[in-house]
């Protein structure tokens, strides 16, 4: 997420035979990017290669580069990918929920999230991805997520939960918070403050409930 998508419930990718024996998919760039969320929960990041990726796809080593110049654009369509998903499963619980909830929401959903896909979010917020910019697409459904933040803030504001000012900027308050705590459930670091799995949903939800505390009282900004 910049102040500015799990697996498809669709059928997999058919696999056909050419007269070699080997496969092409119906949709290779799918079957790839699936390859590779396998790749990087197994062994992170730095796991991800194009060989191996086209090795668990069925397909011959050179077809990946049919839509990834190289490692980084796959790691750019992982990312992706997670991105187009966080924002299906936040409008998701947006739904129907009033906006004095709406901040509460987002927030559990975000550490929910991160809890149940820690290497694909290690691998949306890393360094291992580089300059997102030289992705647009990537860049554009990272912003769509925090578009949703947005539009949230502002039906915040108009109901009075939080104050008037720049939406984006009081949703970079917002989020950062709940990033931080997202950031801490990926690298383990809330178990050890005693903070168990079941618990993590209300614990989200008492951060985000702070968070909105603090915007309801922030000074107004342009």
């Amino acid at each position: 997420m910049t102040s500015s998508s799990g697996k498809s419930p669709d059928k997999a990718p058919s696999k056909i035979a050419d007269k070699g024996g080997r496969y092409h998919h119906g949709d290779l760039r799918r079957a790839l990017v699936e390859a590779a969320l396998e790749l990087v929960k197994e062994h992170g990041p730095a796991g991800i290669t194009l060989r191996e990726s086209a090795r668990r796809a069925g397909v011959t080593h050179a077809a990946p580069y049919r839509h990834f110049a190289d490692k980084e654009a796959l790691l750019a369509a992982v990312a992706e990918e997670g991105f187009v998903r966080l924002r299906r499963e936040t409008e998701q619980a947006m739904e129907g929920v009033s906006p004095e909830d709406l901040l509460e929401v987002i927030g559990v959903v975000y550490v929910r999230f991160a809890r149940r896909n820690p290497s694909q979010f290690r691998v949306m917020f890393g360094a291992e991805m580089g300059d997102k910019r030289r992705y647009p697409s990537l860049t554009q459904a990272d912003q769509s997520v925090f578009d949703l933040l947005c539009e949230a803030i502002r039906r915040s504001q108009a109901a009075g939960v939080v104050a008037s000012g720049n939406p984006a900027r009081l949703g970079m308050v917002q989020w950062s918070m709940l990033h931080g705590v997202a950031a801490l459930v990926v690298d383990g670091q809330m178990e050890r403050a005693g903070v168990r799995d079941e618990h993590l949903d209300d614990f989200a939800r008492r951060v985000a409930r702070t968070g909105v505390a603090g915007l309801r009282h922030w000074p107004h900004t342009r």
